[in-house]
């Protein structure tokens, strides 16, 4: 299967990889930016054109991971010792001083440990490590501090937009990734998204439960690309891939068939099982048509066999204004969350009534962005949050979207 990697940094590192090549079989496609702000628009624009994201440093790929962009495999190259120790040669080949300089990005750890193996000394070294929301104006000051403060003789940068707005103030040198680690992380990256898709042919199967005979779910089921099935129950059985009800369901976001059943029914039901085998597919679909007829009239489930359930209603549903009353039991069947997460949540919501972000509930639950998306997302699903605007304090990259919670 041919893959297409979109490789996206500075355009000048961006051609140090394409000159590396790529594994066999697969396509690298060049996504250069002026300045690193740019990566989450390029990658938006290319989610039709690649099958994984390799970007040129950490950068670039933290940017675009806290803008909640990437949707799909995606690495970044690191910097490791021996790109350090290769830019200290050049540095002492010019008659620089390698035993004062200032280096950001890499790790503190990472910086002293290549001095020491190198026996050079560390008490003159200043380091400033990345972290989310540090700009290329944050490295320059720090830079310039270091000098000022602490004499410092060299500045280097891992960051090509701090590296040249410094270069003329002092001696400076950008590091580069080095052709081993670009080799070995597309490697890496390639076979990470090879497995993705051979996770994406795992088996799918539906169970559909609806009061009546309907001619038209045959029609319904199209974009599932599956077959449908009378089951001795009265129930129909779809049986399809996990890749195919991705896309019908936009990553399990929504299930326009609900949309369509809901318009026909009264009640319809819809679970979803995606399994390792076809017997622990099915399982998981009569669990999760199950669990959808305890959620509402309408409603659809897909389970799956880490212990997942998505919930997700017809898109056209308005919550009921019962829902503010129900107890946090009821809530948390419905939505899919544990009792305790739920009641965080609402003392969350209490101390910031006009809305809060991914990274609020992130710090508040003390779990990762990731799952703290997860989160809102189901909120938002059963009709409890709805995003109403963006945050707007000169963050990099995109600003953070704030949710409104009704709990």
């Amino acid at each position: 299967m041919a893959l297409t990697v979109g490789v996206v940094g500075p355009e000048d590192l961006v051609q140090r990889v394409t000159a590396v090549g790529a594994p066999s079989g697969t396509a690298l496609l060049p996504l250069a930016y002026r300045h690193e702000t740019e990566a989450v628009e390029l990658v938006e624009q290319a989610h039709s054109d690649v099958d994984a994201f390799l970007f040129t440093g950490v950068v670039p790929y933290t940017i675009a991971t806290e803008a909640g962009v990437i949707d799909r495999p995606a690495m970044y190259v690191s910097y490791d010792g021996a790109t350090l120790l290769r830019a200290l040669v050049e540095l002492l080949r010019l008659g620089h001083n390698v035993t004062q300089f200032s280096i950001d990005t890499l790790r503190r750890s990472e910086v002293i440990e290549t001095l020491i193996e190198a026996k050079l000394p560390t008490e003159h070294i200043h380091v400033l490590p990345y972290r989310p929301g540090l700009t290329s104006d944050d490295i320059v000051e720090f830079h310039r501090t270091a000098r000022e403060k602490h004499d410092t003789k060299v500045a280097i940068s891992c960051l090509g937009s701090a590296f040249h707005l410094i270069e003329n103030e002092m001696p400076s040198v950008r590091l580069a990734p080095s052709r081993y680690s670009i080799r070995s992380t597309l490697q890496a990256l390639v076979l990470t998204t090879t497995g993705q898709h051979v996770g994406d042919a795992q088996v799918a199967l539906g169970v559909i439960d609806l009061p009546e005979p309907d001619d038209a779910l045959a029609a319904d089921l199209i974009t599932l690309g599956g077959s449908l099935a009378a089951l001795p129950d009265g129930r129909h059985l779809v049986v399809t891939t996990r890749g195919l009800l991705e896309q019908a369901t936009e990553q399990f976001s929504r299930m326009p068939l609900l949309d369509h059943l809901a318009a026909r029914h009264t009640t319809a039901y819809v679970g979803f099982g995606v399994g390792r085998t076809a017997a622990e597919a099915e399982a998981l679909a009569r669990r999760a048509v199950s669990r959808a007829a305890s959620i509402g009239s309408v409603a659809g489930v897909v389970s799956m066999s880490d212990d997942v359930e998505i919930v997700i209603e017809p898109s056209g549903e308005q919550p009921t204004t019962a829902r503010g009353t129900e107890s946090l039991p009821l809530l948390a069947r419905r939505v899919g969350l544990n009792t305790q997460t739920l009641a965080r949540m609402r003392e969350l919501t209490a101390t910031l009534p006009d809305g809060l972000t991914t990274q609020d509930v992130a710090d508040h639950l003390a779990v990762q962005l990731r799952t703290a998306r997860r989160v809102l997302k189901r909120l938002e699903r059963a009709g409890l949050a709805a995003p109403t605007g963006t945050q707007q304090h000169g963050r990099t990259g995109r600003p953070p979207t704030v949710y409104l919670i009704r709990l």
